[in-house]
């Protein structure tokens, strides 16, 4: 099986954006994701950029695909759809850090690309007022996803298959 992975980072040049929408302004207000430029990994290691330490050694592993990086929520800006469609890869289980934002975001281009998209519970989402970002996605999902596992399903499956 393929793993793949859609890298958020912004460079510095990311940062003369004449315009966000607030969870960009408010990433580019932190320092999220954001990296030294480009072509280096100056300062990349145990940065807000940096992968998780618990998944290093399955990302790094020389087999994961780590595509180009994406800048908004999908993946239109980065080359996650080619590196697949070169693989003849046309399915997909989804997982993401924000159910609504990022994760939604490659769902719905994912699936408008013609992939069958597999999705759930591997996600997390932020929580307003207005709502529970996660909710949300999985309602989405619902109507978007060619089929909404749990974990548990998703892992039976690939078992079984």
């Amino acid at each position: 099986m393929t793993v793949a992975v859609s890298p958020h980072y912004f460079h510095p040049t990311d940062q003369q954006w004449k315009f966000g929408d607030p969870i960009e302004q408010f990433m580019h207000s932190v320092g999220m994701f954001s990296r030294t430029g480009p072509l280096t990994l100056d300062g990349f290691t145990d940065s807000g950029a940096d992968f998780l330490p618990e998944y290093k050694e399955y990302i790094l592993d020389g087999k994961t695909v780590i595509a180009s990086p994406h800048k908004i929520v999908g993946p239109e800006s980065n080359d996650l759809i080619l590196q697949l469609r070169k693989r003849g890869i046309s399915q997909v289980i989804l997982a993401g850090m924000a159910a609504n934002l990022c994760t939604e975001g490659h769902l719905r281009e994912l699936v408008e690309q013609g992939f069958e998209v597999v999705v759930r519970d591997a996600t997390a989402g932020p929580r307003l007022p207005e709502g529970d970002g996660y909710l949300t996605a999985l309602i989405n999902f619902r109507f978007l996803a060619s089929a909404v596992w749990s974990t548990e399903q998703t892992v039976s499956q690939l078992r079984s298959a």
